[in-house]
């Protein structure tokens, strides 16, 4: 490898990374990383061969009824009624899918009934399953009542309720698995009190010819000084300046979006509308985790290869808007409409910077995690990431190399959390 995409903080375990490798099988055969998108493009880690004929051999428990895709159902009612930015929200999908891996993580630590517990309704299933569920609901209503405490009252109430779901009422484990959840929810409350989130950007909107010309404060400013799960910095995979002001690729991009605006046809109108996912919706983020529970109740898989691929889908999203920020307050790009006035828009413009294109630094990151889990997925996230990127195109906010940009950072954000998590182990990220 000649150089790593993510920073190296703690080596995990040859049990944990059996685990993780194991959980990149999909049907039939290993995913490895695919195309990361680094500079360097790194190799992922080879399974043995023991791996592998544990991997052919595993079962799939419980392919309905996660706890995990009901309450990541549960955050994006959230996120709507709450009206959160399509930054603010990748955060908190980011938070909410991290501690949830964490906590169905931790439930292998534990014993079941005294022993290991096998893997379906058998001897000792229904306990790991009642112990997954109970830690997973714990964590996701800890995080959640943090992000919305107006609806912490009810949050822990539906807990209260799920622990009656099962025959016979609250299991013992699910209780228990409550205890361990909650931990899990603690730990990850105090890596987001940690996180920069809070800070206010206080920084210098330059100007001048060709930078952007909108008002303070810069929307969602604070992201570009977060801090990361899996990059090594913000400005890790910054991308390449923009065409410079005035010049001849920047007047044919420019020209680009002009035409589109002037002969703007009702099928791009609707992409650009349909694709939109702003405040008030389930963000683009949003739309990602409804196709990766999709595809994770589809595959049938568990509670915990379930949390293991929201959380690095997740935490790349939220890494992605992180990186993409740093580069568009470093560059300060004019927006096209600023630049050409005539160009018109059916949707509103962002409150910030041109390039990159956030939107597509969230597609890219998303897109690339989900292909490495769902290899027989990768034409129809290839399709997403395109059409989520032609939109602001059709919507008249961004030029094409803005969208290009935007998805080459987010797809180097997303191989670089994958590696991440191969090498070191997501949750080595959290304190």
């Amino acid at each position: 490898m000649a150089r790593t995409c993510a920073i190296s903080r703690e080596r995990r375990s040859p049990r944990h990374t059996a685990h993780i490798i194991v959980r990149s099988f999909v049907g039939a055969g290993l995913v490895v990383a695919g195309t990361l998108g680094c500079a360097d493009q790194p190799t992922a880690p080879s399974a043995d061969a023991a791996i592998r004929a544990a991997a052919a051999n595993a079962t799939r428990p419980f392919a309905s009824g996660l706890a995990s895709v009901r309450w990541g159902a549960e955050s994006r009612a959230l996120v709507v009624q709450n009206r959160l930015s399509p930054t603010t929200a990748a955060r908190a999908y980011g938070l909410l899918a991290v501690a949830q891996y964490g906590a169905a993580l931790a439930t292998g630590e534990h014993t079941v009934d005294g022993a290991a517990a096998s893997n379906g309704f058998g001897e000792g299933g229904r306990s790991r399953y009642e112990l997954q569920r109970g830690a997973v609901a714990a964590a996701s209503a800890r995080i959640l009542a943090y992000l919305f405490p107006s609806s912490a009252t009810a949050l822990w109430q539906r807990v209260d309720d799920e622990g009656e779901i099962g025959p016979g009422g609250v299991h013992p484990e699910f209780t228990r698995g409550r205890g361990i959840g909650l931990g899990i929810g603690e730990r990850m409350v105090a890596w987001a009190n940690a996180d920069g989130f809070s800070t206010p950007w206080t920084g210098t909107i330059p100007t001048g010819p060709g930078k952007w010309t909108g008002s303070p404060p810069v929307a969602g400013a604070q992201h570009a000084l977060m801090r990361p799960y899996a990059l090594s910095s913000p400005s890790q995979f910054r991308s390449p300046p923009p065409p410079a002001f005035a010049s001849a690729e920047f007047l044919a991009a420019l020209q680009e979006v002009r035409t589109i605006s002037d002969t703007r046809t009702a099928e791009q109108l609707r992409i650009a509308q349909e694709r939109n996912l702003s405040t008030g919706s389930i963000t683009g983020l949003g739309f990602f985790n409804e196709l990766a529970e999709a595809y994770i109740v589809e595959h049938g898989l568990d509670e915990l290869a379930a949390t293991h691929i929201l959380a690095v889908m997740n935490a790349a999203g939220s890494d992605a808007v992180i990186g993409c920020w740093d580069a568009k307050l470093h560059y300060f790009y004019i927006r096209p409409s600023q630049a050409d006035p005539a160009i018109t828009l059916p949707i509103g413009l962002p409150n910030h910077p041109s390039y990159p294109s956030g939107h597509s630094c969230l597609s890219g990151a998303a897109a690339e995690v989900l292909t490495h889990f769902f290899p027989d997925r990768a034409a129809e996230l290839q399709t997403h990431m395109i059409e989520n990127g032609l939109s602001r195109i059709y919507a008249g906010i961004h030029y094409r190399f803005d969208v290009t940009a935007g998805q080459v950072l987010g797809r180097s954000v997303g191989g670089a959390t994958l590696l991440f998590d191969q090498v070191n182990g997501l949750m080595s990220a959290i304190p």
